[in-house]
């Protein structure tokens, strides 16, 4: 069993503080931020950064579909860790200052892969569907504050 990463990341004309904040908000923003894949969202406790414990259903593809239940950390300022209690997913969310009121966000997610050739597909594929994945929420958190 090999551990799979995927990695994307996007530069966004806000500052880190708004950018953390639309990230940290699991109640409010981050419902608008998800894409299609993301099914039966549910905030089961807290809603604000650390504390917070939720649901929701993620679509990689036609056929594959993962019930998340996530418990939010805040290991360190500008960095909120996502970790799903259903599997060995982790979901790390970085922002850090990129310049004059530009923040970089980084979004690492990283889980035990299957052995033998299922796992070979999966470490080749899962990632690249994974970025795109994280690519459109990035894209969505682009939007939502203003960069």
């Amino acid at each position: 069993m090999a551990q799979v990463e995927a990695t994307t990341q996007r530069v966004i004309r806000a500052h880190p503080e708004t950018v953390f904040g639309a990230l940290a908000d699991y109640r409010d923003v981050r419902p608008r931020l998800l894409t299609g894949h993301f099914g039966d969202y549910e905030v089961r406790e807290g809603g604000t950064g650390a504390g917070t414990v939720v649901h929701w259903r993620l679509q990689a593809t036609s056929k594959r579909v993962r019930d998340c239940l996530v418990e939010v950390t805040e290991p360190t300022p500008g960095r909120l860790v996502e970790r799903d209690t259903n599997s060995s997913m982790v979901t790390t969310w970085t922002v850090t200052p990129a310049g004059e009121g530009r923040s970089r966000v980084v979004v690492e997610a990283v889980w035990n892969g299957a052995g033998g050739v299922g796992g070979f597909f999966e470490r080749v594929f899962a990632p690249k569907g994974l970025n795109r994945i994280h690519d459109g929420v990035l894209e969505k958190l682009a939007a939502e504050v203003g960069g």
